[in-house]
């Protein structure tokens, strides 16, 4: 398709420099759409360029691309990028010649492949394993039988010069964090948790912003032989309540206010208010701004002795911590992580992020998310660096720690770039450094990822789409395929799925099965029947293949790519965070003059993160005005739940469609907000 001068300046390029771009894109047209695209990322896409001109060029290189060849690429891995790969080291090792040969290998022989894993990631033992699996039940898989390890003592392979942490000051300015020092201190934690009377076993709550302390307070319990409890320091008490209580908490490390920029909210109060046990306080700023509880300590008060401290070991299977996920009942399901689970990090960490040591790895989150712990065990097993800014992440002063930290793998939520794309916070910023992206937690728009691609010059994009249940991803993109903006190139390694309609019959789109067994996947659940969960009522294969539920909508493109389209049963994706539409629905009922709720999450124009839809029936007693209702839902979802929580509308209706058993039928109201023809039963 032709391109215009006209169109090139209606989007603000001056004539001068679109009489330039027409003139190479001349030049480049005459190959095919993909050496056209590359032709323009080398000499035309610079990143001053305004970014609608980049789609324009995009979407104008690809006009008359066939669908079956895939979705449209913009970054193809060059051969020199491909060999100095992990993924090329091990395909070359095993005798494979493609990536496609090197997947089907790594499960058709799992036992094989995290043998290899293990192997290559340095994985220490005390006692070694007697073999990768000790029965052949695929649901209930007995991992690595024999050993005895704590998985903490994998995570200092790296030299102790070498850097495990560049951390950010509230000043902005920036600190490198050798492995010996944060060895040293995640010694002295131990010591201290044992100082305190808690034995092996015993769980420890910890709800604390990413931090130096916080990593070591993490690695330090579980060094102890101790089961951290991991909650989002963005919940509300009740929420904290609810997941210290699950947990069996004995007790809590936490934080006297939480930095928000210029502005500090409170966390150790909402830690009280949810009755937390005894608690460790550190200090957001140079000290303590509180008086404590009678009983509580503070950072240093709590600190052990500055000497090494002797690991204890644990069997494999042992409960190292209790993560949380969305559960369909309105209680959250506490997934344990036992001491096999960061295998699944760091393996898909090596192969699917090609993280290298020494190279700095940049993931906003927290420890209550899966994401945290992941960014532990993916950066320090492979002996790389985490680098934690502390920065809000939506905005410049993020950006910027990204450039002065020279970030080479940056992970994130979609919902932040189109924050970033929407505000033009990121403009002007140096992101050679990156290597690469990873986007999870959300379904990705493809015009937002085309865009976050080109803040880098158009480095590739990992979408890694997992959970809490898996330790990892079980689909995902790798730095050996060409990557396409919002989709996936391939299962993880060691994984397979399926993908079937409501019929239970094989389809290019439907709900995602999972081919267990793998390590990272969850053996159990604590208050929960693991297999109801997981196994129940799910289709079975012709050829009798056991396959585990996930719940994802995922659909299946040319070429081997595959798109996600959110969620079949009742839970969402919010910034990141998987929550049961039950739990929004529970708050939501407790506002005044609001009867009966129901929460769907609506897929945004052109795909990409989910807005929450709220549909409520009212008292009879009086109607809230639009805007003083959508307010008050706000608020109780926010103070009740989450801050990060935002709802996007509230609907008043005269009744909630429900089916002849009275189960709300969230899909109708969803397709309701779609525009699509309700069908009713």
């Amino acid at each position: 398709m032709r391109l215009r001068k006209d169109e090139l300046v209606a989007l603000g390029v001056d004539s001068r420099r679109a009489d330039q771009i027409m003139r190479q894109w001349t030049l480049g047209e005459a190959g095919s759409p993909t050496e056209l695209w590359r032709y323009l990322v080398a000499h035309v896409l610079r990143p001053e360029l305004p970014f609608p001109v980049h789609r324009l060029l995009f979407e104008r290189t690809y006009a008359d691309w066939n669908p079956v060849d895939g979705p449209p690429p913009a970054w193809f891995p060059a051969p020199d990028t491909v060999r100095s790969t992990n993924l090329f080291q091990l395909m070359q090792d095993m005798h494979q010649d493609s990536f496609a040969d090197l997947h089907a290998w790594s499960v058709t022989h799992r036992d094989r492949f995290w043998d290899e894993m293990i192997r290559r990631l340095g994985i220490r033992f005390m006692d070694p394993y007697q073999a990768i699996r000790s029965n052949s039940n695929p649901e209930q898989p007995d991992w690595l039988p024999g050993a005895r390890l704590n998985i903490v003592d994998s995570c200092f392979s790296a030299a102790p010069d070498a850097v495990a942490m560049v951390r950010q000051d509230l000043d902005g300015t920036l600190h490198d964090v050798t492995y010996a020092q944060l060895q040293t201190l995640t010694d002295q934690v131990a010591h201290g948790v044992v100082s305190m009377g808690l034995q092996p076993g015993d769980a420890v709550g910890v709800d604390l912003p990413m931090s130096l302390e916080a990593v070591a307070i993490y690695l330090g319990i579980i060094k102890a032989g101790c089961v951290t409890v991991a909650v989002a320091d963005s919940l509300a008490p009740a929420e904290i309540h609810t997941r210290l209580e699950l947990g069996r908490a004995q007790a809590v490390f936490t934080q006297d206010y939480l930095a928000r920029g210029a502005r500090r909210m409170p966390l150790y109060e909402k830690v009280v208010q949810a009755g937390a046990p005894r608690s460790v306080v550190l200090a957001c700023d140079d000290a303590l701004a509180l008086d404590l509880r009678p009983g509580d300590l503070g950072w240093d008060e709590f600190l052990g002795p500055d000497r090494p401290f002797v690991t204890v070991p644990r069997a494999p299977g042992d409960t190292l911590s209790l993560l949380f996920s969305s559960g369909t009942t309105g209680t959250p399901k506490a997934i344990p992580w036992t001491q096999t689970t960061p295998l699944r990090c760091a393996a898909d960490a090596w192969l699917h992020h090609d993280i290298q040591p020494a190279e700095r790895i940049a993931w906003p989150s927290s420890l209550g998310w899966m994401m945290g712990p992941w960014l532990i065990f993916a950066s320090l097993i492979n002996r790389a660096t985490m680098a934690l800014s502390c920065h809000p992440p939506n905005g410049r002063g993020f950006g910027r720690f990204v450039q002065d930290a020279r970030v080479n793998i940056l992970g994130l939520v979609p919902s932040l770039v189109r924050i970033w794309r929407n505000s033009g916070c990121m403009a002007g910023l140096d992101w050679s450094a990156v290597k690469a992206f990873s986007s999870t937690g959300e379904c990705s728009n493809p015009t937002d990822m085309l865009f976050l691609m080109s803040l880098a010059g158009y480095k590739p994009i990992v979408e890694y789409c997992g959970g809490t249940e898996i330790g990892g991803a079980y689909i995902t993109g790798t730095l050996v395929q060409p990557a396409s903006p919002g989709t996936f190139s391939t299962p993880a390694l060691g994984l397979d799925i399926r993908i079937l309609d409501d019929a239970g019959r094989a389809a290019t789109r439907g709900e995602v099965f999972i081919v267990p067994p793998s390590i990272g996947l969850s053996n159990d659940l604590v208050g929960a029947d693991h297999h109801q969960v997981y196994y129940a009522d799910v289709p079975s294969t012709p050829d009798g293949t056991l396959l585990r539920r996930h719940g994802d909508e995922m659909e299946i493109l040319g070429a081997g790519y595959y798109r996600a389209h959110g969620r079949v049963d009742d839970t969402m994706n919010l910034h990141g965070i998987k929550v049961s539409a039950a739990e929004i629905e529970r708050v939501v009922a407790t506002v005044e003059g609001i009867h009966d709720a129901a929460a769907v999450s609506v897929p945004t124009a052109g795909g990409g993160p989910e807005d929450l839809v709220v549909f409520v029936t009212l008292d009879s007693d009086g109607v809230p005005g639009e805007r003083e209702l959508k307010s008050a839902v706000q608020r109780a979802v926010r103070s009740e739940l989450s801050a990060t929580f935002r709802v996007a509308d509230v609907r008043v209706v005269q009744a909630l469609p429900r089916t002849a058993s009275n189960k709300i039928m969230r899909r109708s109201l969803r397709d309701t907000c779609m525009g699509r023809e309700v069908q009713r039963p």
